[in-house]
């Protein structure tokens, strides 16, 4: 007999709105998260445990497909699509060899060198290629500069940093819903923000399937089976989607491999996502893309260039102490420049309401969102969310459904 707790995790992820980001792993060892049609998703394990007791009413705080709150800006400043921060930066790693591995501009892995090597945190929990599969992605303890060397560079897979044996002192690099999750988790064991151990995090338009980097892979002429190496970025700014296999080397642009494979197939829980830009991170890092004269962002492969918030005083302080001791090197920016080279971001930000109302009424669950202004943003681009809500509604509909009401339409098209 299923516990409370179960059903509530399993009436998630049937909904659609499970992130994989592992929230639910850390608050019973029975969930272990595992590949299921492509994404993570929690599986139980064994039988009901007495210490899940309040399990329930612990995952109806902490799940990201529950429940989102934008962190209070209170005494800081705040962007309408990048949310509360205390300062912004140009940012770029020292270090040439960490920069050109890195996904921009080694930033992260910088940080994350920085943070064990200083002993700010005993070690860094994040993400790279598995070692024993390298199409898959897994989550890894960094210990050394050369262990964040081997998990440079963007994962556009579904991967769950969050774990139940993270430590309570681990400083973690995650997906915004993975540190929003774990945000959680830590205050409802008593550890306010200043207390918690550091964490960092990226921007991010959402999780790709496994399937669509294996039919990538296949599309390259390569087997899944035969991949000895496989980098979805890094190497370069932005770089280049890249498999090795050991009679062959393959690659496809930035552009092509995000833009036409990956970022097609990504999983439904990212596309009603409020927070694509990390806010309940210390310090959050993005592409800090060169524009064309239109002001769209160009993929020409180049030195790469990040864009560093820090949203907290500790992030901030964390900055400061990397580029004064020559680990990163920092100019202040201003966000709206961020804005002009970040469409995507601002974009769904600002059609987000649409989308929520477009799932809604196609009889979709969605989960709680507040404080992220939404009806404010929206305003102003009525047509837009107008769109948005139309496209999310069909969507969100049945395949049998929307097979039907196509015949339906395509038939009084004929009539008229």
């Amino acid at each position: 007999m299923s516990t409370g707790f179960e059903r509530a995790v399993e009436k998630v992820v049937r909904e659609g709105n499970c992130s994989g980001c592992g929230g639910c792993s850390m608050l019973s060892n029975r969930v272990e998260m595992r590949l299921r049609d492509g994404f993570m998703r929690p599986q139980f394990t064994h039988g009901a445990l007495e210490s899940e007791r309040n399990a329930a009413a612990a995952f109806r705080e902490v799940c990201p497909g529950r429940s989102m709150r934008a962190p209070d800006a209170g005494e800081f400043e705040s962007h309408p699509t990048f949310g509360r921060y205390v300062s912004a930066w140009r940012a770029v790693a020292v270090d040439d060899e960490v920069r050109h591995r890195g996904s921009s501009a080694g930033v992260l892995t910088a940080l994350s060198t920085f943070i064990v090597e200083q002993k700010l945190a005993p070690s860094v929990a994040g993400a790279a290629a598995s070692a024993a599969s390298p199409t898959r992605t897994v989550p890894v303890t960094i210990l050394t500069r050369n262990e964040a060397l081997a998990a440079a560079g963007s994962r556009y897979a579904p991967v769950s940093v969050l774990r139940p044996d993270l430590g309570e002192t681990t400083a973690v690099v995650g997906k915004p819903c993975e540190i929003s999750a774990l945000r959680r988790v830590r205050e409802r064991a008593g550890q306010d923000e200043a207390a918690q151990p550091l964490t960092l995090s990226f921007f991010c338009a959402g999780v790709p399937s496994q399937d669509a980097t294996n039919r990538l892979i296949v599309l390259l002429g390569a087997d899944v089976d035969d991949v000895t190496d496989l980098a979805y970025r890094g190497d370069g700014w932005p770089g280049y989607f890249r498999v090795n296999t050991r009679d062959s080397s393959e690659r496809l642009s930035y552009e092509e491999s995000w833009g036409a494979h990956l970022g097609k197939d990504l999983q439904w829980r990212c596309k009603v996502c409020p927070d694509g830009t990390g806010a309940d991170a210390d310090v959050a890092v993005g592409d800090y893309w060169q524009a064309d004269e239109r002001g769209f962002p160009v993929f020409e492969n180049t030195a790469g260039v990040s864009v560093a918030i820090a949203r907290t005083s500790r992030g901030h302080a964390l900055l400061l102490r990397a580029a004064a001791e020559g680990a990163i090197r920092l100019e202040p920016i201003d966000l709206e420049d961020v804005a002009r080279i970040q469409p995507l971001q601002v974009t769904r930000k600002r059609t987000l309401l649409g989308r929520l109302v477009g799932r809604r009424v196609a009889g979709r669950s969605i989960p709680s969102m507040k404080g992220y202004r939404l009806i404010r943003l929206a305003k102003p681009y009525a047509k837009k969310n107008l769109q948005a809500a139309r496209g999310t509604f069909e969507r969100s509909l049945p395949r049998r459904v929307r097979a039907m009401a196509r015949r339906v339409l395509e038939g009084r098209g004929k009539d008229g």
